[in-house]
């Protein structure tokens, strides 16, 4: 089994942080996620952090003592080093030294599978490296690339040798390739808003449970193994966007996307790198907000969640707050589901409890606009039977003398563009 990389992490508290010792905690987490091993933690209470080197001199002696005693591989500050402050602290400590930003940086690298995500993560990282070429080349040695074909070497291995304008000229070949992936997505968006197929995205913190929401949504109505998400206890478990075509009851579909999950101090440039990944989000038609009820600190993972949704432009979507590991929260395992109003939901993804409810609301609120329609198509309008055929859930078919019936729960736009068929509709 390989040796795992020691790492002792670093915080300063200032008091402005509303719960710093969580913070540190994720930290650690993340550090796990990145295959690392918690050495040991360091923390300062200072009311202003140092421009030099963050936290104050005494301290830095102090991290300096700790990560020889530990045999820590490097050190992992809380918070975003400045250039400068980076560069004193690894001429004083001696050890490479990374920011909470470069950590997160790591870790999307090593869960890309797709190549635009791979592109995406590249290109961020680069960005960040932009103002950090001085004094980086330590702190960067034993990161690994995630670029795979894209170019000759890996992201990680390029940090030693690139300076600014090779890395500025292949941040415009990103952007360029990037673009090209971005006109696919957009093309497929096109597609799927034309077939009418309702859009639902799984958003959420990282390690809310969405993956099991999703994969749960897949084995009942799919009853498949192998279009199944990852799914595992870890932050950043699953990068990559997953869209799956759902078959509800009654042949009604919907089109279900796991998106990548937020966190506290996700580094800005990875929400613009992945701004188009997360169009899932935006252009969905409702969200379903996956929050780990069962965590304390659930209810500021929430204020996370809308902030980044205001950022990428996701906001005012209509959305379905899923509560989930609710059999772990004070809720209990008693009477699951539970609900809290109309759009609120207590379950447990893991167990099921609660999921077919959930499947309910999601029908009652997508299907919503929908209709249930008879047509009367004459036998030369053979066209629009075959549209209505691919963009509605078809109920009955007959022919009869005098042309094609058809009963099928369409969206109201399409009962709209069919109006002179339409021999009866109710609203769904």
């Amino acid at each position: 089994m390989e040796e795992r990389e020691k790492a002792l992490l670093v915080g300063l508290d200032t008091g402005k942080e509303e719960d710093f010792d969580h913070s540190m905690k994720e930290l650690g987490e993340l550090a796990k996620a990145c295959e690392m091993e918690v050495a040991g933690v360091v923390t300062q209470k200072m009311d202003t952090p140092n421009k030099a080197c963050y936290i104050g001199t005494g301290k830095v002696e102090e991290v300096k003592e700790y990560a020889h005693t530990l045999e820590a591989d490097l050190v992992i500050f809380d918070n975003s080093l400045t250039p400068s402050q980076l560069r004193n602290l690894q001429k004083e400590i001696g050890k490479p030294v990374m920011d909470r930003t470069a950590l997160i940086l790591d870790i999307f690298s090593l869960r890309a599978r797709t190549r635009e995500a791979k592109l995406q993560v590249e290109a961020a990282r680069l960005q960040y490296l932009l103002s950090r070429l001085v004094g980086m080349h330590d702190a960067l040695t034993r990161q690994g690339g995630a670029s795979g074909s894209m170019s000759s070497k890996g992201a990680g291995e390029k940090k030693l040798e690139l300076d600014r304008r090779k890395i500025e000229k292949r941040l415009t070949e990103l952007r360029r390739e990037l673009e090209e992936v971005a006109k696919e997505r957009e093309t497929q968006g096109k597609l799927r808003q034309e077939s009418r197929i309702p859009k639902v995205a799984l958003v959420g913190y990282t390690n809310a449970g969405k993956s099991t929401v999703m994969n749960w949504m897949v084995k009942r109505y799919l009853g498949s193994e192998e279009k199944k998400v990852l799914e595992k206890d870890m932050l950043f478990a699953t990068l990559d966007t997953t869209v799956r075509r759902i078959e509800m009851e009654d042949n009604k579909e919907i089109l279900l996307s796991d998106t990548v999950g937020f966190i506290h101090k996700l580094p800005h440039g990875l929400v613009k790198a992945f701004r188009s990944t997360l169009e899932e989000a935006k252009n969905a038609d409702l969200l379903l907000c996956v929050v780990d009820s069962s965590d304390e600190r659930h209810k500021e993972q929430m204020k996370v969640t809308q902030e980044t949704l205001v950022e990428i432009g996701a906001a005012d979507i209509p959305m379905i707050y899923v509560y989930n590991k609710a059999d772990l929260s004070s809720v209990g395992q008693e009477g699951l589901p539970q609900y809290a109003g109309t759009d609120k939901i207590y379950l447990s993804a893991k167990t099921g409890q609660g999921m077919e409810e959930l499947a309910q609301m999601i029908r009652e609120r997508v299907f919503a606009d929908y209709v249930h329609a008879t047509f009367l198509f004459p036998y030369d309008k053979g066209q629009a039977v075959s549209w209505l055929m691919e963009h509605a859930s078809i109920q009955k078919q007959e022919y009869l003398e005098n042309g094609i019936s058809i009963t099928a729960d369409c969206h109201k736009a399409d009962a709209g563009k069919y109006a002179e068929y339409v021999v009866e509709a109710t609203d769904r």
